[in-house]
């Protein structure tokens, strides 16, 4: 029903354009048809000071992802991709261990391995956009008016929460590291059957202690393995814009206004990962995680917006922005994604009050 509303205004406006009905004040000192600007006195009841608030949609907004880096970079020492080994009141050996295949048991050697994925590289990237809905809010007032015209300026801030994901698949080079330990025992005995869990301290029988500190950690590379997941630029934006604004009556109800000026941002929020890589011959091995940030960026913004004079101290209006702004990165360890600002335009709708 709003837009119903403000599409009668703006037709309403548009028709009466040939016989502009002035809105200034008839108090004002000089001609109003003379060619100098003439000053606003500030207690005068001019609709150019104004508050504003309402919902606005951000479109043309991207995203890059690039992936490369450390795997698993909050694991726990003694955690591995497929099994444990954690040290209790045993002084060289430990019953707190656990396996998930029997072929990590080596009987020749009578060693269990662990391993471990340290880091991959890929050159898979990817690019996502997205609408966004947001808030925004502005507060202007008058300096000048000429003619039919007014100069004012206005002080707006916009909050927009993004959201974008990027899901990849392919192949990458995984680095990955073996851990042997000890496993022997004086009786020969081999290992329970995997999987095993074992716990802290545990004696009598079933208990099978193995090393507490690996013997040997051999690095190895394997190429093209395949590699899944989905990586997500979870932010919230906010804008700040400050400029001179130019409003002209279209008619007695409708009026136009132009506004430019610079613009500054902060972006803060996660860079989320959540990964698959599969090696021949292994289980897979999953990764996830989130890396926090907060960047300063800053730009420009221009606008144009039509205002509907719906009663004496209320208008809606509606209007559209352009705001490019330098990129925002959000990343670390070789992740990074990167908030792509710089062809922005906002669409917003709202209520206008002036005072």
């Amino acid at each position: 029903m709003r837009h119903v509303w403000l599409a009668c205004c703006l037709l309403v406006g548009f028709a009466d354009f040939t016989s502009i009905v002035s809105a200034q004040p008839e108090t004002f000192e000089g001609n109003p048809d003379s060619s100098a600007f003439i000053w606003i006195p500030r207690d005068t009841d001019d609709w150019t000071r104004h508050f504003r608030i309402g919902a606005m949609v951000g479109i043309n907004i991207s995203a890059n992802f690039r992936m490369n880096g450390p795997f698993n970079v909050n694991r726990r020492s003694g955690i591995y991709d497929d099994g444990y080994v954690l040290k209790d009141s045993g002084s060289t050996r430990t019953s707190d261990w656990g396996d998930d295949n029997n072929g990590q048991y080596d009987s020749s050697s009578q060693t269990i391995k662990m391993h471990a994925v340290t880091s991959y590289s890929t050159a898979n990237s990817g690019k996502e956009t997205g609408a966004f809905p947001g808030f925004d809010m502005a507060y202007g007032g008058n300096l000048w008016y000429w003619k039919h015209a007014r100069v004012g300026w206005e002080l707006g801030f916009g909050l927009l929460p993004i959201s974008i994901s990027h899901k990849f698949s392919g192949v990458a080079d995984v680095n990955q590291t073996t851990y042997t330990f000890d496993a022997s025992n004086p009786y020969g005995q081999p290992p329970p059957n995997a999987p095993y869990n074992g716990e802290p301290d545990q004696l009598g029988y079933g208990a099978f202690r193995i090393s507490n500190t690996y013997l040997a950690a051999t690095n190895q590379t394997f190429a093209d393995e395949p590699i899944t997941g989905k990586e997500t630029l979870d932010v919230m934006f906010y804008a700040l814009r400050l400029g001179p604004t130019f409003y002209w009556d279209l008619g007695e109800h409708v009026s136009l206004s132009l506004g430019a000026g610079p613009a500054v941002g902060l972006v803060s929020g996660d860079y989320k990962y959540d990964e698959t890589i599969t090696i021949s011959g292994s289980p897979s091995v999953h990764n996830s995680g989130k890396i926090e940030g907060t960047d300063f960026i800053y730009g420009g913004y221009v606008n144009a917006t039509v205002l509907c004079h719906v009663t004496d101290n209320g208008d809606i209006y509606a209007g559209v922005q352009f705001m490019p702004m330098s990129d925002a990165t959000i990343g670390g360890g070789g992740r990074e994604g990167r908030l792509n600002l710089g062809g922005q335009v906002y669409f917003t709708v709202g209520v206008n009050w002036p005072f």
